[in-house]
């Protein structure tokens, strides 16, 4: 019998445990900040004792870092199917426009913006967790991104020549689609983009983006 089932069995019964623990984990994170976090609340969010919570964690920094990894960690494969679908489409822009509006949903989501938020609050005091978020999170679906825009460049259909103009051109896509309203909302708190006019606002930008984008790198230009 695990600890927490153990724990389960004399005590607090129906307890969270694993991704459930940390997902509770995260809430208190993402509501207090890491300096007004506290284990207490951890423990009661998950309806276990502290010492259940300690035995597993043995401090809130090791918490911490485990609540970032298991974040990326769900992430890690998303973005697969749909730079995929990127290679699969039958027309070029369709298909940039298409991974646009994906990039703007996942990178522009309110959960994805606190965590950015939170991880950016303590990269001082955690550098390694950051490092390992951006690493793992965002340069791994750049480098993703880049591959297939390299294959897209084997195919004749942008001017991509190598694996560094790859980079780039991935580079240059995901900001254009997403700079403009991801420092709004940064600046804004989260609040929504334009009012609630996000959906057509952000097409908007997603078209814009892919019309300069295949002006610097279209294979027909």
């Amino acid at each position: 019998m695990s600890p927490i089932s153990a724990a389960r069995t004399r005590g607090r019964p129906g307890g969270s445990s694993g991704a459930e623990l940390l997902a509770v984990a995260r809430q208190v994170f993402l509501a207090s900040g890491y300096a007004g976090a506290t284990m207490d609340a951890v423990a009661s969010g998950a309806k276990i004792s502290k010492q259940t919570l300690y035995r597993h964690y043995p401090s809130k920094d090791v918490l911490y870092a485990a609540v970032v990894r298991d974040w990326v960690d769900q992430g890690h494969d998303r973005m697969r199917p749909h730079v995929q679908a990127l290679l699969d489409a039958p027309g070029l822009a369709e298909g940039l426009v298409r991974l646009a509006r994906v990039m703007q949903a996942g990178i522009l989501s309110p959960p994805v913006l606190q965590m950015r938020k939170l991880v950016a609050n303590e990269a001082e005091r955690f550098p390694e967790v950051a490092a390992d978020y951006l690493e793992r999170s965002w340069n791994r679906n750049q480098h993703m991104l880049a591959e297939a825009l390299r294959e897209l460049g084997d195919r004749g259909e942008l001017r991509v020549a190598d694996a560094d103009g790859a980079a780039v051109a991935a580079e240059q896509l995901t900001w254009l689609a997403i700079a403009a309203p991801l420092n709004r909302l940064t600046l804004q708190g989260g609040r929504t983009v334009g009012g609630g006019r996000d959906g057509g606002e952000l097409e908007a930008v997603a078209a814009e983006a892919v019309a300069t984008f295949l002006g610097r790198f279209g294979a027909g230009e």
